[in-house]
């Protein structure tokens, strides 16, 4: 046994190295694969770049956190193509905020079928499906897509009547004075848009979620004033846009509201603050804070308007308004050569109010009904909506209308990224650092490696 005793220790040292190898892989393997189980419980997602171009906006998270079911959404590409892959990393967004969110591609070549039923005329569209509904998209960008869901979440589309028949301004018209560009965003948030001829119907329907009025250039029968009185009195909401001049026909709706409307025009010297190129054009710069201005902060400019008493009628309450600039008037003269406020003869000094909240309690089944008066269409024209902060208050203004059924705010419209511009200490420091300080920074390093391996 003795003799044996060499042979062992032989042996034993000859697996020492194989074994201590194998114990090593096994604990590398080990260490990935328990580094690969704790990333996959602790996602952390970081987007360093400028625009945040690869992270949701804060619009489109609040809009995936009203959903209470899982979102589907149906790719119909190749998802190894070139359009798949770029779509595939526009939904890693969503994936990333929504775990639950299942997402497939499926080849429209492959499966005509299901193209055809999901109502498919191009590669690259997405259908989404969200208890029970769904919605197919062809035009792709976080925008569409967060506001195709929250169509989707909304349980009961509200519809928004407006009154035409009179040269109001159309709510889908295309012309400078219309409101087809604001009635498009109404549309993306998933309000349905209905017309109303008030000759036309005894009524205006009960399920209208708000009436929209715009300013009338022929005046309305007495029956169609009725018919907005009663909707009113049976506690209707509504958005009144005024202009100046006369209300042909609403005049009643102004005293039935028991709202005051200051004569003339409203003059605002800080108009030339925004290179107006006129006078005549209400400044609303500062916000209350309120629920009527919530989220404001961009000055909104409305041309042509008219500004208001705060009185209401009894039985409404004035929940809120907001006003012109310090350095405006109601100008009832003419609107040439120099202007100045003459107190003479009653012009105003501002501010003025030129949005008018009111409220009114409901007890028969314990609503709020809401109206809102604005001395201003223009500012929500095809023309203006998108000056300043126009869109912003006119959205916002749809939002304090509905409630608790308000509109979901969408991503912003997308803005092109700015280019990199390097001025010429920029370039002088780029060239200097990659032409002389990094190859000098090796070059050093490679000598000192080179003369410490000498010395050993």
């Amino acid at each position: 046994m003795k003799r044996l005793t060499p042979i062992v220790r032989a042996a034993l040292q000859s697996l020492e190295r194989p074994l201590v190898d194998g114990l090593f892989a096994a604990l590398l393997f080990a260490t990935v694969i328990a580094a690969g189980w704790l990333i996959a419980q602790n996602d952390r997602y970081w987007d360093w770049t400028s625009a945040h171009g690869n992270t949701l906006t804060p619009e489109s998270a609040a809009i995936l956190a009203r959903l209470e079911a899982p979102l589907r959404m149906t790719v119909f590409s190749d998802a190894q193509n070139p359009l798949g892959k770029t779509i595939d990393r526009l939904l890693a967004r969503y994936r990333h905020a929504r775990p639950d969110l299942e997402v497939r591609f499926v080849d429209p070549q492959r499966f005509p079928e299901q193209a055809r039923d999901a109502k498919v005329s191009m590669a690259g569209q997405i259908m989404l499906e969200y208890r029970g509904r769904r919605e197919t998209l062809s035009q792709l960008g976080e925008r569409e897509i967060s506001a195709a869901i929250a169509r989707l979440g909304t349980t009961r589309a509200p519809w928004v009547a407006v009154l035409e028949g009179h040269g109001e301004r159309k709510i889908d018209g295309e012309g400078a004075t219309d409101l087809g560009r604001f009635g498009q965003e109404l549309k993306e948030r998933g309000y349905l848009l209905r017309n109303l001829d008030l000759t036309t119907v005894t009524e205006i329907p009960v399920n209208t979620h708000l009436a929209l009025v715009s300013h009338p250039e022929i005046a309305l029968f007495p029956g169609e004033t009725e018919r907005l009185a009663r909707y009113l009195d049976q506690g209707g909401n509504l958005l009144w846009l005024l202009d100046p001049g006369e209300q042909n026909g609403l005049e009643a709706l102004a005293d039935q509201l028991g709202i005051g409307i200051l004569p003339g025009i409203l003059v605002d010297a800080d108009a030339a603050r925004f290179e107006s190129a006129t006078p005549a054009v209400a400044v609303i710069a500062e916000f209350p804070a309120d629920a009527l201005a919530e989220g404001l902060s961009a000055p909104a400019l409305l041309p042509g308007a008219v500004g208001f008493e705060t009185r209401t009628a009894p039985g409404w309450t004035l929940a809120g308004f907001l006003s012109s600039s310090a350095q405006s008037w109601n100008e009832t003269g003419r609107l040439t050569g120099t202007v100045f406020r003459d107190e003479v003869i009653g012009e105003q000094a501002g501010p003025l109010p030129v949005v008018l909240a009111l409220t009114r309690n409901l007890p028969e089944d314990g609503r709020v009904q809401r109206v809102l008066v604005v001395g201003d269409g223009d500012f929500l024209s095809n023309a203006q909506l998108g000056a300043y902060g126009n869109r912003a208050l006119g959205l916002q203004l749809l939002r304090w209308l509905s409630g608790e059924d308000g509109l979901p705010a969408l991503p912003p419209h997308p803005q092109p990224v700015p280019g990199l511009t390097l001025n010429h200490n920029h370039r002088l420091l780029l060239g200097t650092t990659t032409l002389i300080l990094l190859p000098g920074l090796f070059l050093v390093a490679g000598l000192t490696i080179r003369w410490a391996r000498s010395r050993g």
